[in-house]
Order: structure tokens, then sequence, then C-alpha cells
């Protein structure tokens, strides 16, 4: 079989960095990431700088790259309001211009034969207001503006005539790792958790009521860009992907408490977008308590906490059961799935491992871990935590 080789676009974000991952690992793919960082802490594999906006910039890359034979675009501009740039057209025209650099610098060199691109629940209106349960990909496509719609009547266009084949995924609040994203719920909890807990606070719930709603992880989302990339009966689709499970935020809360070791504390409802940068110094004070990479809040969490007022369902807007079915892709034959609470769980642990946010034990954990170590660790065991004295 020929080598496989996929440019991943969008290498550091929370779909393209489980993706370098996952086709770094996968035998007869080679890998290019494509961002402005590069990717840190996933092994050597080929990486393109490049700025999507700048149309000179890309052709210099582009020029000394490839061919690839598969592209996974997984690249996204927002703005600063998040809810105001999905109904910008100024943010329609930066994503369809970043696109369409793409598309100038990998056709048109004989071997490209695939294309993934993300769309989401906004494709189905979510951001404006409550749609049908579940969401499916059989509805005719709504009038509302949007980026996705111009993408994709430009990649239909040019697969035509270039010959190679696309799929589209809509995945609903992907789950998994990455700095300063504006979308990244993973970073929004863990670092609220930590300040909590660090200060001797519960884990209050800061959101809005009782809803049903579904996560991507961001490692399903990977297997089934290569499902889709590798299954030629399923070329021009589009696909819901979502773990399968559905969740209640408010009934996920007290395993995330259990997580940090700290109580559950009551239903207090917040914007966590005004409230938490209020408290950058105690974040500051926590990162060099616990020795962690020296990241500022904004750093780390990006835009997200605007992301976990609408997840959570902050303001009575936004408190409505929001769900997408995952059953046509796995009619057409890909059956994975994933639990919602493990995934949480395993991207909060992942976060920790890597020094980005702090870990909390309780002393019958920390006993049990120097037992099997050998060594004592620092105890931070009361529940007041180490700032609760004001220090």
């Amino acid at each position: 079989m020929d080598s496989r080789r996929i440019l991943i676009v969008g290498a550091t974000g929370l779909v393209g960095a489980a993706a370098v991952r996952h086709f770094a690992s996968t035998p007869g793919w080679r890998v290019t990431g494509l961002s402005r960082r590069k990717p840190i802490g996933r092994g050597e594999i080929a990486h393109l700088a490049v700025d999507l906006t700048d149309s000179s910039g890309c052709r210099k890359a582009f020029a000394k790259a490839g061919p690839f034979t598969h592209v996974l675009y997984a690249a996204l501009q927002e703005e600063d309001d998040l809810e105001a740039g999905w109904r910008s057209r100024a943010q329609q025209e930066v994503n369809l211009g970043m696109l369409s650099n793409v598309l100038d610098g990998v056709e048109g060199r004989g071997r490209l034969r695939h294309l993934t691109i993300l769309q989401g629940g906004k494709a189905y209106g979510s951001h404006l207001g409550r749609i049908p349960v579940p969401a499916k990909e059989r509805w005719p496509r709504m009038s509302h503006q949007i980026f996705y719609w111009q993408q994709e009547d430009l990649l239909r266009e040019r697969a035509a005539s270039g010959g190679w084949a696309i799929n589209i995924l809509r995945p609903q609040l992907i789950l998994g790792r990455a700095l300063a994203s504006p979308m990244n719920i993973i970073a929004a909890i863990g670092v609220y958790a930590s300040i909590l807990r660090a200060a001797g606070e519960p884990l209050w719930f800061p959101g809005g009521g009782l809803y049903v709603t579904a996560c991507s992880d961001s490692r399903l989302i990977a297997r089934a860009v290569e499902f889709c990339a590798t299954t030629p009966t399923v070329s021009g689709e589009i696909f819901n992907i979502v773990n399968g499970d559905a969740i209640v935020w408010r009934d996920m809360w007290p395993a995330i408490a259990a997580h940090f070791d700290m109580p559950v504390g009551e239903h207090k409802p917040m914007r966590l977008a005004e409230v938490m940068p209020l408290r950058e110094q105690e974040w500051d004070r926590l990162v060099r308590h616990y020795g962690l990479r020296s990241t500022t809040m904004r750093e780390i969490v990006g835009s997200s906490w605007q992301t976990a007022d609408l997840t959570l369902g902050y303001g009575k807007e936004r408190q409505f059961d929001r769900l997408m079915s995952p059953i046509k892709i796995r009619q057409a034959g890909f059956a994975d799935c994933m639990d919602t609470e493990d995934s949480v769980l395993y991207w909060l642990s992942e976060m920790q491992d890597e020094g980005l946010l702090p870990r909390f034990y309780g002393e019958a954990c920390l006993e049990r871990r120097a037992a099997r170590a050998g060594t004592p660790m620092h105890d931070d065991a009361s529940v007041g935590g180490p700032f609760a004295d004001g220090r």
C-alpha cells in the first residue's frame, strides 16, 4: 500500500492536536501539521508554520511542502465576542479566505484524494435558539448566515473539478487539549475548579438549569476522519460525530468535584466570562505554588469562559436541550463511541500531566500514592486548600 500523506490544518487546536497524535501513531500515514505555532510534545512530525490569513506566506510555505494525499481542515478564526462573530460577515470572509489559501496550496500537485472539514451544531442553528431534538444531517440547509455554507460550496466545486473527495463532520462541544482556544470547555472547567479548590470553596455550579446535551471527544473525531478518508462509499457525505451518550452538566459536577478532591457546591449562577478574569491573581499564585508551566489564565483559557457560559446554560436563553443524532455515521459503518464523563476526566488529567493544571489530593489518596512510590508527597490534603488562609 502506498503511503498516505495527511496535512492537518490547525494542528495545535482541539481536533488538530488529537489528529496529529492519532495519525502519527497509525501505520501507513505520514503527518504534516500546519499551524502558526509548532505542536508541543507530540514527537517529530513535519510542520508548516503558516498564518492562513496571509496568502503570500501560504504560497511560499506550500511551495516547499507536499504533495499531500489527504487533508484535515480543522482551522477556525473566531472573533473576540464569539456570538457576535457567528453572525459576522467579516468572519465569514476570513474563514473562506483561509480555506481558499489551503486549497490553492494543495491542489494541482497531482495527488490529493480526500479532504475532511469540520462544521458543528451551528449548522442546525443551535446558536440561535432551541432546535428539534435530535438534529439530523438530512435536514435542509438553514438560511442563516454562517461561514460553513461558503466553505462547503467552495469545497464541493473544487472537489468536483479536481477529482478528489470530501466529507463534512459535525461535532458537538469538542473535548480535547489546546491552549488559548476560543471553545475549550475542558480548560475553562479545569481553571475554574482549580481556583475554587485552592481558595477552599466548593465546586459551585455556575450555569443554568437541567438540560440534556452531548459532547464529542477529539480522539473520536480523529478516528472518524480516518474512517471517512479510507471509506470511498461515504465520499461527499455529512456526518454528525458525537460520543453517543447524553449528559446533564449539573449531574456531571460530582465527578468533576471528586477529580479535584473538593465538595460539590450548590447552584450558584454566575457569568464566568465576567467573574473569572477578576481572579487572575489567584491563578498566578496557584501557578507559582504548584510549579506549573508559566502560563497566564488567558494563555490557557482564551475566550473559553464565553463557551463555558453558553455550554453550562447561564442565562435563560441558553437553557434548552441540544442533541445531535449519531445514527447516520453508525449506519455507514463507523460504530465507535465514548463515555463523556470518562472523556472529561481524561482531558482534565491530560492537562494536569502536562503541568497546566494542579493536582489536589486528600489524605487517604496521598497515603496510598506515597506508599506506592516509597516517597513522601507535598500535602494539600485539607479541603480548605493552600490559599484558604489568604496566603
